[in-house]
């Protein structure tokens, strides 16, 4: 069976691959399985070039075929922030960051919340250039934290088709519709073609 190195330390995401892959002839390994302890720092200025500049350096580390990621959020009302700094938006984390993003948007009303979730996963091998799949999710920023599942911004990112937050959402339903599903969905293609040019 073909191995590829999922290039994150989230146990959220890696969580989430593995389910999205789970009928994928894949042995998937995390950069702990392989004692990798290099953290690539992000420093683009878009997703793509973030994704790129991780599956890159950790595909040449490791010798084995990388799927890397940058994904974040962009919010209409603060032009695209947090954009690329999501992770690290307003020097917080957890449920500070969460607090810090409703803090930007005070004032704003609901109808002006519009936002959207961004995935970009870079796939590098060793000797081949790398490729990207994208997936989005549209939604609205609520007014406050809903749901205990998923993470990161997960229970401000409301979606009105289903009256739900993403952290209200099982796994299985987040799988179905996160803008990481719809990347690893474009990704999955490209590894298909790979296994059957018999490069992965």
């Amino acid at each position: 069976m073909s191995e590829l190195l999922i290039a994150t330390r989230n146990r959220g995401k890696q969580r989430e691959f593995a389910h999205i892959f789970a009928d994928v002839d894949l042995q998937l390994c995390t950069l702990d399985d392989l004692g990798i302890d290099v953290d690539v720092e992000e420093t683009g200025a878009t997703f793509r070039a973030n994704a790129a500049l991780k599956a890159q350096a950790y595909c040449q580390l490791s010798g084995r075929p990388t799927l890397a990621d940058d994904s974040g959020l962009e919010v209409d009302a603060l032009h695209g922030q947090p954009g690329v700094y999501s992770a690290r938006y307003g020097g917080r984390t957890g449920a500070a960051q969460l607090a810090y993003l409703l803090q930007q948007l005070e004032g704003v009303p609901a109808e002006a919340r519009q936002a959207r979730f961004v995935c970009v996963i870079a796939l590098a091998r060793p000797g081949g250039p790398i490729e990207f799949a994208e997936g989005f999710l549209s939604g609205m920023i609520t007014h406050e934290p809903r749901g205990s599942a998923g993470f990161g911004y997960d229970p401000l990112f409301y979606l009105p088709e289903l009256g739900q937050t993403l952290a209200e959402l099982s796994p299985v339903q987040k799988n179905v519709l996160s803008h990481r599903a719809a990347a690893a969905q474009a990704a999955r293609a490209i590894l298909m073609r790979w296994q059957t040019e018999g490069v992965l």
